[in-house]
């Protein structure tokens, strides 16, 4: 599922080369991504720390939330889609939940890149920033290998491979990464009929933010706000709903 993201750091070298021209290009070539990745983060970093009204909104979300009680979250990969039966059902009971706890979804767009999306939105307020967010999750799952192995049931540079790929679903494993890279605390309100809410925080550190999101189970992700104060952005592309 979706294009292949080639190596920013490869270069092709030119057979008989001599004199080190083709370490130079190489070298030359990593600075310059190098660069480019430490622009990114430095922006990301600046709009995490400026951005002082989405802190004040999400905290008066989880004021109005915390009489909710969460279990202990445990990383997963995705499970089987339930049958449409199921499905409809998940999301009667979630929109039942949502409307009882006086919030709204953001629609985020159906294309697989769902929860990246609503990740961007609550931590940027731009779901167009996902490709960044999932960028910065592999990151993370490839620099804390050790954090996240254990979850995985497959061969785990195979996940991250996959994970890497535009259009591949996020799970609860990205969550973790998500949460733990961006020093934040993902508050999930979900279709699951045993436990409406799951609260994921950051391995050995104090989030600094909160992201909140509805969680359709192993269908869909949306981005959660008040009644009342959703943005009036529109998804480009169909969302899912049956």
């Amino acid at each position: 599922m979706g294009e292949h993201n080639r190596n920013p750091f490869a270069i092709a070298s030119a057979s008989g080369n001599a004199g080190g021209g083709s370490t130079s290009a190489s070298s030359d070539s990593s600075f310059s991504s190098s660069v480019a990745d430490t622009d990114d983060d430095q922006t990301i970093a600046r709009i995490l720390a400026e951005d002082e009204s989405l802190r004040r909104e999400q905290g008066k979300l989880g004021r109005r939330l915390s009489h909710l009680g969460s279990i202990p979250h445990t990383p997963r990969v995705n499970r089987q889609i339930p049958d449409v039966n199921d499905a409809t059902l998940d999301h009667e009971l979630l929109s039942g939940r949502l409307a009882t706890y006086g919030l709204a979804e953001l629609q985020m767009e159906g294309d697989g890149n769902c929860q990246f999306r609503a990740l961007a939105d609550q931590l940027f307020r731009n779901a167009d920033y996902h490709k960044h967010v999932r960028k910065h999750v592999v990151k993370q799952l490839k620099r804390q290998r050790k954090l996240y192995e254990e979850y995985v049931p497959m061969k785990y540079r195979h996940y991250r491979r996959k994970m890497k790929k535009p259009g591949e679903w996020g799970d609860h494993v990205t969550l973790q990464a998500a949460a733990d890279r961006f020093e934040a605390k993902i508050c999930l309100v979900t279709s699951f009929r045993e436990q409406s809410y799951i609260e994921i925080l950051p391995h050995n550190k104090i989030p600094l933010r909160v992201a909140w999101l509805s969680y359709w189970s192993e269908v869909h992700y949306n981005s959660l706000y008040s009644v009342g104060d959703v943005p009036t952005r529109k998804p480009k592309k169909k969302h899912w709903l049956f």
